[in-house]
């Protein structure tokens, strides 16, 4: 299971959803949105995004419960 977490620097909400994927015993691959221009065109205004394997899981203000069971499912 590959965790990535799209962030931006400056970004509470980016802080929080590493902060919850922490909690939950993970440590995230981080990218930055502004440094990746593909990832930019995706995800600009999306930010924090939670890709798991490669598919968005969770997205914006992060409900750590529901990240929970996302991470959870196959």
């Amino acid at each position: 299971m590959k965790i990535v977490l799209i962030t931006r620097e400056g970004c509470h909400l980016c802080d929080e959803a590493l902060a919850a994927l922490r909690a939950l015993g993970h440590e995230p691959e981080q990218r930055d949105v502004d440094a990746d221009e593909e990832l930019h065109s995706q995800y600009d205004w999306r930010v924090p995004v939670v890709l798991l394997d490669g598919r968005v899981v969770a997205e914006g203000r992060i409900d750590i419960k529901a990240l929970a069971g996302a991470i959870r499912r196959p």
